[in-house]
């Protein structure tokens, strides 16, 4: 499988032959329906945003939010108001011929611009419901990808399983011809057969760990997991690192958010510092002379006790606190950011070196133990002992692959990568 090569050149044309065998094999044998469907990630994406179940409590909370930006608009209600003087009393007042009533109209009319701030405020918070159901729609794009990435990680790993199970079919063969020759003990039969079983093993719980990862991630649209994910997109590590990326993510956009509330509540509270004036008109009734007078009044309340002082002091405190919040927000995204590239920085250029040195090294090991052991010069251990580190090799590149695309999904979320598709725009 591995043939004897003495140049660098050709063994690194083994080594790429080698890594696309493993690449068609991983979407050969990811699922009975690979061949047929192919699902990417903004597929992936699109059908677990659309089928999301807690999308209808979400836009529930948005209509509520877009609802209190009509009520906060709307001006105080009118009172009618109906007074009866001298219904019953004694002496002359015992009769009801004395009546006098009055009807009057009152009407509130709010000064400091307490419509205006109400409306701001209402307006901001249908503003922070928005950003709050965005950064739960991402977060959901998240905890998909990295299933997705599950998946990307057990179609390799079959493939890694299925190489080891090659190999071991092939010492298998070896090491029964010596055996039936006389020249390697049974033991040594025995130990190659322990090998083909267990890799035969590997393979099966291989291919039961990729069925499980598919049926993980078609469980977020409630679909079926007859689909294989494209295996080259696991072996891109070319994406450019800190093009574009900024810490101005989802999460700095709600507390942004919330800081715009905390700033249209200092406008309210210093609204309501300012008292309202009520004025009234009626008309009353004299029964007595047969007449009929218009009434008129005002009420201004009196701020002498009650300024608001202290709800406006903590608006602004509440305010200060997270324009606070903000600034250290920033300072630990940027920090969360700069390390998750650097991770995917250097697990790329590991993944690089593994395939242009340790492969490489590990396959010509391989074909070296192999050549001298059909020449006597090696016993079976060392073939298996070759064998195993060329497992190990694969195995941990996969892993190391993994993890990548692992922190590309938390980078994908802490930069709002996939705003566009999570966005609540435009939805019911």
């Amino acid at each position: 499988m591995f043939p004897f090569s003495s140049g660098r050149a050709p063994v690194r044309r083994g080594a790429i032959r080698a890594r696309a065998l493993l690449l068609g094999a991983a979407l050969l044998t990811a699922s009975p329906a690979s061949s047929q469907t192919v699902l990417s990630l903004d597929e992936a994406l699109r059908r677990t945003l659309t089928s999301d179940p807690a999308a209808a409590g979400v836009a529930a909370r948005l209509d509520a939010a877009r609802a209190n930006v009509r009520q906060a608009a709307v001006r105080p209600n009118p009172s009618l108001a109906v007074e009866i003087e001298n219904f019953t009393g004694s002496g002359p007042f015992s009769r009801l011929g004395r009546i006098e009533a009055t009807i009057a109209y009152h009407q509130t009319y709010e000064r400091g611009g307490k419509r205006e701030a109400r409306t701001g405020l209402a307006e901001r918070e249908a503003g922070l419901a928005e950003a709050r159901a965005q950064l739960r729609r991402l977060d959901l794009a998240k905890a998909m990808q990295l299933a997705f990435v599950d998946v990307l990680a057990s179609q390799a790993e079959v493939a890694v399983a299925e190489a080891r199970l090659a190999v071991a079919q092939r010492a298998e063969r070896e090491v029964s011809r010596r055996v039936a020759g006389a020249r390697d003990p049974l033991f040594a039969g025995a130990r190659a057969d322990a090998e083909l079983a267990q890799a035969r093993v590997s393979l099966d719980r291989a291919q039961a760990d990729a069925g499980n990862a598919r049926a993980a991630l078609a469980a977020y649209w409630g679909g079926s997991p007859a689909f294989a994910a494209p295996a080259q997109l696991f072996e891109d590590i070319g994406r450019p690192e800190g093009a574009g990326v900024s810490a101005e993510g989802p999460d700095l956009m709600l507390l942004r958010a919330e800081q715009d509330v905390a700033a249209a509540r200092v406008a309210v509270e210093q609204a309501r510092a300012v008292q309202d004036r009520t004025v009234n008109i009626g008309v009353r009734h004299l029964q007595d002379e047969g007449a009929v007078a218009l009434v008129m009044g005002a009420t201004l309340p009196l701020g002498r006790y009650d300024t608001n002082r202290g709800a406006i002091d903590r608006a602004r405190a509440e305010r200060a606190a997270l324009q606070a919040d903000l600034a250290a927000a920033r300072i630990a995204g940027e920090r969360e950011i700069a390390r998750l590239i650097a991770r995917r920085a250097a697990a790329a250029a590991e993944v690089r070196r593994t395939d242009e040195t340790v492969t490489p090294n590990a396959e010509r090991a391989v074909a070296l133990v192999r050549e001298g052991f059909n020449r006597g010069g090696f016993s079976y251990l060392d073939v298996i002992a070759a064998q195993r580190a060329l497992i190990e090799t694969r195995t941990h590149r996969v892993q190391v692959l993994k993890a990548f695309h692992q922190d590309g999904a938390s980078l994908d979320r802490l930069t709002g990568a996939h705003a566009m598709l999570a966005s609540t725009e435009d939805r019911p």
